[in-house]
């Protein structure tokens, strides 16, 4: 590499790292905002519900024959759907795990 590129190089990755800068400052000095676990579990289901009906809408236009339908697409919501179905039976599996554990602990 000659010292052309290694200075163009350098001055890119300058730039870079001066756009980045101000995005970390703003996400360090935002408060962060108080979670509530109901309501984070409620959104979650909310979406992987979500992420089903758009998948099955999606698999229906294809089987129907829309002009608009693409094999490519359908496979990956499905996809996308089952995973995030499969992630939330999981959390589940561990919230009920850890429910059974704190209920036979001796007092």
């Amino acid at each position: 590499m000659s010292t052309i590129d290694v200075n163009n190089l350098l001055a890119q990755m300058r730039q870079l790292s001066a756009q980045v800068r101000p995005a970390e400052t703003v996400l360090k000095a935002a408060p962060a905002p108080k979670a509530d676990f109901g309501a984070l579990l409620r959104q979650s289901i909310a979406t992987v519900s979500e992420s089903q009906q758009q998948a099955g809408a999606m698999a229906a236009s294809f089987e129907r024959g829309d002009p608009g339908a693409d094999l490519g697409r359908t496979m990956v919501a499905i996809q996308k759907a089952d995973l995030s179905l499969r992630a939330m039976t999981e959390v589940r599996n561990k919230l009920v795990d850890a429910y059974k554990d704190i209920m036979n602990m001796p007092v």
